[in-house]
């Protein structure tokens, strides 16, 4: 089960890196791509973690230039994930990531949770940010569960808007929980890759249930609950 294979995700590398050279300084460039190299030939993640937390020093944190043809490329190769509001050093994270050598599992793996086993919040943002373009994608899953439960709004975010991998590897049972978590917390589920797909009979119990106890307390409810709940009847 795969957003996309091997060979698109060296082609979306490969625009990523276009975006990079056009919105980095050169200097910033060649200091990443020269970390990157390190990077690839160690065993051990000490070149990985260093540059992974000192990366926003030395790249800029404007956010990116895209050009229409990239953009294209982008949804051509990768359904529902934008970047357009993403800054310098997060696609540099992200490009960073994606190249990981994966012929290893075990490493591979390794090295990626221990990034998000010290990350603080911008770092956790890239890592649940590059869900979809992670090689074997449902060692994930679990990770992906845990950021729901994150009271953090920007990393709630990162794995709600224009993050096709929840849609994709989530279980019933979560993917309802991200929804619902959406709703509480307010954000615009109009984000959320696949909302429409994976509606299913117990989210709209829930989400009833929700719109009760919402004008119970003579509040609002979004009317994309509403939509939602119309999808599916129970």
């Amino acid at each position: 089960m795969l957003l996309t294979d091997a060979t698109d995700l060296k082609k979306l590398s490969a625009v990523f890196l276009q975006i990079l050279k056009r919105n980095l300084s050169i200097a910033a460039m060649e200091w990443l791509q020269h970390k990157v190299s390190l990077m690839i030939i160690e065993d051990k993640s000490v070149q990985l973690n260093l540059c992974f937390s000192h990366l926003p020093r030395i790249t800029s944190k404007e956010t990116i230039v895209l050009l229409d043809q990239e953009e294209q490329q982008i949804a051509t190769l990768m359904p529902g994930l934008v970047i357009n509001n993403w800054t310098s050093d997060k696609l540099s994270r992200v490009w960073m990531l994606m190249q990981l050598p994966a012929d290893k599992k075990e490493t591979y793996v390794k090295k990626i949770r221990g990034l998000f086993a010290a990350a603080e919040m911008n770092e956790q943002i890239a890592l649940y940010t590059a869900l979809p373009l992670y090689h074997y994608q449902e060692e994930w899953i679990t990770k992906c569960e845990e950021g729901i439960r994150s009271n953090i709004a920007p990393v709630l975010e990162a794995i709600m808007y224009h993050n096709p991998y929840p849609a994709k590897f989530l279980s019933q049972p979560a993917w309802n929980q991200l929804i619902l978590k959406a709703f509480f917390t307010e954000k615009d589920v109009s984000l959320i890759v696949g909302i429409s797909d994976r509606a299913n009979e117990a989210l709209t119990l829930a989400l009833k249930d929700y719109i009760r106890e919402r004008l119970a307390a003579n509040r609002s409810v979004a009317p994309e609950i509403y939509q939602l709940t119309q999808q599916i009847k129970p």
